[in-house]
C-alpha cells in the first residue's frame, strides 16, 4: 500500500495502516443488529410480563371469591342464608374483600362484573361475571372446597380438581361468568 505524506503533518501518514486505528464506531449492518436484538429482548419482557399480570389477576380472582366464601359462611354461621342483599350487608360489615369494588349495595370485580351473592336456605352462590378466558381457566382448575362450580351455564361440575380439559370447556367465551356453590 502507497501511503503519501502531507506537508504540515512532519512526517506523518493521514491513512493508518492498521485495522484497529481505521476502525472508528458501527457499521449500519451491526447498528441494524444491536437494534434488532434488543427489540426481541423487549417482545420477550413484555411477553413474561403480560403472563404474570394475568397470573397476578388470576391469583386476585380466586382470592376474593374464597373471601366472599369465608365472609359469607361467618356472617350467617348457624343461620340460613337471605335470598338477597347478601352484598351490601357484607359491605356493612366491612367482610367483603378490600379488592372488589363496593359503593355500599354492589361489589364488581376487576373486570367490572358486578358480582351476585345469593342465599338458598343452607348454601348459596356466587356469581362472578366478566371473567377472562385465561383467567377463568386458571380459576376453575384450581378451585378447591366448593358443592359445585359452572362457568357460563355449562352443567355443574362436582368432582374436584376440575380438569384443564374441563375448565377450557366451562370458560370457552372472551367474557365468561363462573358460578360456585356453597353449604
Amino acid at each position: 500500500m502507497v501511503v503519501e505524506k502531507m506537508n504540515g503533518l512532519k512526517g506523518k501518514s493521514i491513512r493508518s495502516n492498521s485495522k484497529v486505528a481505521r476502525q472508528h464506531g458501527a457499521s449500519l449492518l451491526e447498528g441494524i443488529a444491536y437494534l434488532g436484538i434488543a427489540a426481541i429482548v423487549v417482545m420477550g419482557a413484555i411477553s413474561l410480563l403480560t403472563g404474570a399480570f394475568g397470573s397476578a389477576k388470576s391469583n386476585q380472582a380466586n382470592e376474593e371469591v374464597i373471601g366472599l366464601r369465608t365472609a359469607v359462611r361467618k356472617l350467617y354461621m348457624g343461620q340460613t342464608y337471605p335470598t338477597t342483599g347478601i352484598p351490601a350487608l357484607l359491605q356493612t360489615a366491612k367482610a367483603a374483600p378490600g379488592t372488589l369494588a363496593a359503593d355500599g349495595t354492589t361489589l364488581k370485580n376487576s373486570w367490572g362484573g358486578t358480582v351476585d351473592i345469593v342465599g338458598a336456605g343452607t348454601g348459596f352462590t356466587i356469581t362472578y361475571p366478566s371473567v377472562p378466558k385465561d383467567v377463568c381457566v386458571s380459576m376453575l382448575s384450581g378451585a378447591n372446597g366448593w358443592t359445585s362450580i359452572k362457568g357460563n351455564a355449562n352443567a355443574a361440575v362436582t368432582t374436584f380438581p376440575v380438569t384443564a380439559a374441563n375448565a377450557t370447556t366451562q370458560c370457552s367465551a372472551d367474557d365468561n361468568s363462573i358460578v360456585y356453590t356453597s353449604s
